[in-house]
Order: C-alpha cells, then sequence, then structure tokens
C-alpha cells in the first residue's frame, strides 16, 4: 500500500480532519518526506524494554499494540532504521538516553521510540529524552503523531505530500538500499 497523504488509498481510512488510520500488522510502515522518514511498526507482543538513562534505569511493559517507531531526520538508508526497529522489537535492546549536553548526540543518525502514542518534534535534542511519547525528527514531521490501534496505527497532522506505504518485515537485498 502506497498513499500521499493528501489523496485516498485502499486500506486507508481518514477518521476525521488531519486523522488517518492505516492497517498495520506486522508488516512495517514507512513514512517519507521529502529529506527524512519514519519507519514505525506495532511491537507485536507483550515485553519489558529497559530504558537507560546517565541516573538512573527504568523499565517499562510494552503492549503488543504498542509502537515503535525509528525517526531518521536527516533520512538515510531504509536498512540501517530496519535494523534499529528489529532490535528493539524482536530482541528487546534496552533505549540509552545520553545526558541534555553529550557531544554524541549531535551524531546520532536516528531516534527510537517505543509507546502507545508518539508525537514528533523538531526542537528537542536527539537521544536525550527518556520520555516515550516524543521523539525527535526533522522539521516536516514535526506535530505529527502516531497512536497504536487495534489493528493499525492512526496519523495525525500528516503534511501534505508525504508517502504512507506499507514495507515487509523481510525485503530483497534491492530494497534494502532505498
Amino acid at each position: 500500500m502506497s498513499k500521499k497523504s493528501e489523496g485516498g488509498a485502499s486500506g486507508v481510512s481518514s477518521a476525521g480532519p488531519d486523522v488517518t488510520t492505516v492497517p498495520l500488522g506486522s508488516e512495517l510502515l514507512l513514512v517519507r518526506g521529502e529529506r527524512s522518514f519514519l519507519l514505525v511498526a506495532k511491537a507485536g507482543s507483550l515485553f519489558t524494554l529497559c530504558i537507560e538513562t546517565p541516573d538512573d534505569e527504568y523499565c517499562l511493559t510494552v503492549d503488543p499494540d504498542d509502537l515503535i517507531a525509528v525517526s531518521m531526520p536527516e533520512g538515510g538508508p531504509l536498512e540501517q532504521a530496519r535494523m534499529m526497529l528489529e532490535l528493539v522489537r524482536r530482541y528487546h535492546i534496552p533505549l540509552v538516553v545520553l545526558p541534555k549536553d553529550h557531544p554524541g548526540s549531535k551524531r546520532l543518525s536516528m531516534v527510537v521510540s517505543v509507546a502507545p502514542e508518539i508525537l514528533l518534534a523538531c526542537d528537542i535534542r536527539r537521544g536525550t529524552h527518556p520520555e516515550q511519547h516524543l521523539l525527535c525528527s526533522s522539521a516536516e514531521f514535526s506535530g505529527l503523531s502516531l497512536a497504536g490501534v487495534p489493528g493499525g496505527v492512526t496519523i495525525r497532522n500528516l503534511p501534505p505530500g508525504v508517502e504512507v506505504k506499507h514495507l515487509d518485515a523481510e525485503k530483497s537485498s534491492a530494497d534494502k538500499q532505498q
């Protein structure tokens, strides 16, 4: 399934102004803008995910309908985002949160959030927010929100011209270079 946000497509329903519900099972959902993208999937199972901060560790329960989102604010290899998403979804690797002024945050090409609802913002420093409802994005996705719902994902404030497309969880090597 592929659609541009200003038009309709099969399997996509509009739940009101600026709200789109997209069916989502075990496959991945690519939300691609001009310069950046998000890769989104359902957690698919119940598991515990640890968040490591500079001062503490806390663990959260991830429900099957919760979302895992990988944001690549400058774009980059889709396969890199796919690997990060699967490390969290399949192998439950802990997420590491950097201190607010850590020099490494500017070198993070991608960031991850795991939550029932995720809000994207361009005015936060990458990798420094332990709150899983907030995810750093490019300006073109700022204000977009995602919510896991039974059988799908609800997207609010999808910008015009953004492509929303299903991807198989396992892609051919030709597709990995996108």
